[in-house]
């Protein structure tokens, strides 16, 4: 099994921005996602699965700063409509979903936000600046300054568009 950075990274990626193509289409495909990451199946819950996506999104796009910021309100409002209660296992707390909510799945994956914070993770928990990608990425890099998903790809888009505007500003060369 994946740690919690992994598996919000893969929720977050279900939609794909660039191709406006998503994997969560129906309850039945948000189900069948929730149990293949280990998580219980949910019932009536895709609208609310895919507003705890995009906020998510919208919050990964502030681990780039590395500043305090407020939870952007489409997560706020998706995190209150999910109960997680504490418990103390093996000595350790950790969150799990309250009682018999009917967001059971998706309230496992809500208390992997803060097993990414306790286990260090979330900061480099991050998406894609290239604003026509948006992939979600864990960001390895021993600075932790990385920007883009893929510097082959989106690194070289921002670069070469930097590079036109920049050369269009200057003008035309002026001949010897």
């Amino acid at each position: 099994m994946s740690g919690p950075a992994e598996l919000l990274r893969d929720f977050v990626n279900t939609y794909d921005v660039e191709t406006d193509t998503d994997d969560l289409t129906s309850d039945h495909a948000l189900s069948d996602w929730l149990k293949s990451h280990g998580l219980e199946p949910a019932e009536d819950d895709l609208a609310l699965a895919r507003d705890l996506r995009e906020g998510l999104r919208a919050s990964l796009r502030h681990n780039h700063d590395a500043v305090t910021y407020t939870t952007p309100e489409p997560l706020e409002t998706a995190l209150a409509a999910i109960p997680l209660r504490v418990t103390i296992d093996g000595g350790m707390p950790r969150l799990v979903p309250a009682g018999d909510t009917p967001h059971r799945g998706l309230a496992g994956l809500v208390a992997m936000i803060a097993a990414a914070h306790a286990d260090g993770t979330w900061p480099r928990l991050k998406v894609c600046v290239e604003s026509t990608c948006q992939v979600a990425f864990i960001d390895a890099s021993k600075n932790r300054s990385r920007a883009w998903c893929s510097m082959r790809v989106c690194g070289n888009r921002t670069k070469t568009r930097t590079y036109r505007a920049r050369r269009q500003a200057e003008g035309p060369e002026m001949p010897a």
